[in-house]
């Protein structure tokens, strides 16, 4: 009789087997959906990518060129979070839902921010941080750098090497030998374009690497992320790049910083018998001007920088990658300005904030960063932790839920082993009673 007694615990080993086994299958199944659910969900909240995003728009000419040698520059990371706000992470308009009127059409710039200097609250904007190229507007960079790492009174003598580093590009006019105080080459640097100058004062803070290094790290420190000076005075180079963000939050750093306030207010300097003015219109055409800077090179086009003070606020516009074939740029950000203070009049609400430091470090997309999911510094997971399985079970569960149906199994075998131990005993008892 030995089948009988063999078929209900073969029968009990193979339920708790299809047991065990059913509960991992159906917890991984329900992992997987739980996965696959969150997969789409973070897939759809993702916005589709904005042009330049992670780069300026390829470049016209061959400026951008690493030196022999050298490796182009990789993109920037792309902050996981916009600076400055969930919708300034957003491609075209971002505008306030109050807003009474459209902005001006006179504005062609590809992007530009409108801001309040004294708040930092962003007005309005077009595709804020979109990466192009600062031209001659990253000269408030260096003053800013320049103004606080040397003495306004400090002394620099400009040297023949200043003077041909505008070779070809346009001069403010110093001469090799003359001397001017670093507040003086301030001036004249913000009121007129020039390559000169800014090398001068490059050279005064160690030279061009240096100057680099130092502008870089003060607009990391600011939050200005989506800028990178290649540089001084703002001539196209490689892997130069700014937004209209980040020159607005340069700005407003920069007029916080007394001396440069100061030399930002001057409407023309005498260096040694050369009168350097600003000829950008703004300051002469709009009332309550404060600051006119327009510029231009071959792969930043036309840039402009702009503010104003009307009725208790203080403006600031800029505007990058204009053209100025129907609209001077000096137009287009009066025209943004007069449609600023509408805004604060109205009391709009701001669709943003201009930082007053770098926001914390979390992770970020990387024209660099592999496809494959691998652990780094920011506690990415890797893609064994984002299986089903792990999901289910994770680094702890999972094995003990093993070893619990491992135990279930063993315990059904001892009850097997024992019943048939048990049989087999009545086996020999039955035959020792027929031969007795």
């Amino acid at each position: 009789m030995p089948l009988p007694a063999r078929r209900p615990a073969a029968a009990l080993v193979m339920a708790l087997a299809s047991v065990v086994t059913a509960m991992f299958v159906a917890t991984g199944a329900a992992a997987a959906t739980t996965t696959s659910t969150t997969a789409s969900s973070t897939t759809s909240a993702v916005p589709s990518e904005c042009t330049n995003k992670q780069s300026p728009p390829a470049a016209e000419d061959d400026a951008e060129q690493p030196a022999p040698g050298s490796a182009a520059p990789t993109p920037l990371p792309v902050p996981a979070d916009p600076v400055g706000g969930d919708q300034l992470g957003k491609c075209g308009f971002v505008l306030p839902p109050d807003a009474a009127t459209a902005p001006p059409s006179e504005v062609n710039a590809a992007s530009w921010v409108l801001a309040d200097l004294d708040t930092g609250a962003v007005l309005a904007a077009k595709d804020p941080h979109a990466r192009q190229r600062p031209a001659a507007l990253i000269k408030v960079l260096l003053a800013m750098v320049a103004l606080q790492d040397l003495k306004p009174s400090t002394p620099v003598l400009i040297t023949q090497e200043d003077v041909d580093a505008a070779n070809g590009y346009s001069a403010i006019g110093v001469q090799a030998g003359a001397k001017f105080t670093a507040a003086q080459l301030v001036e004249a640097m913000l009121l007129k374009p020039g390559n000169d100058v800014p090398h001068a004062l490059a050279r005064a803070l160690g030279g061009i690497p240096k100057t680099l290094d130092l502008m870089n790290a003060a607009a990391k420190q600011m939050g200005a992320l989506d800028t990178r000076v290649a540089t001084p005075g703002g001539l196209d180079g490689p892997g130069m790049s700014t937004s209209a963000y980040d020159m607005a939050v340069i700005y407003r750093h920069a007029m916080q910083q007394q001396s440069f306030a100061d030399a930002a207010g001057v409407k023309s300097v005498n260096l040694s018998g050369l009168v350097v003015k600003n000829a950008d219109q703004l300051l002469t055409t709009y009332t309550g001007a404060i600051t006119g800077i327009t510029s231009n090179t071959t792969d930043a086009h036309f840039t402009n920088l702009s503010s104003a003070a009307k009725n208790g606020h203080r403006l600031v516009a800029v505007l990058l990658r204009g053209e100025q074939q129907q609209y001077a740029m000096y137009r287009q950000s009066s025209k943004l300005l007069d449609w600023g203070f509408g805004l604060t009049a109205a009391n709009a609400h701001a669709v943003g904030q201009l930082v007053d430091q770098a926001p914390p470090v979390k992770p970020s997309a990387s024209a660099t960063s592999s496809t494959t999911d691998t652990t780094d510094s920011t506690g990415v997971q890797t893609a064994a932790d984002k299986s089903p399985m792990y999901q289910a079970f994770g680094n702890v569960g999972m094995p003990l839920t093993i070893v619990a149906g491992v135990v279930v199994l063993g315990f059904a075998v001892m009850v097997l082993r024992k019943r048939r131990a048990k049989a087999a005993r009545a086996r020999r008892l039955a035959a020792q009673a027929n031969n007795g």
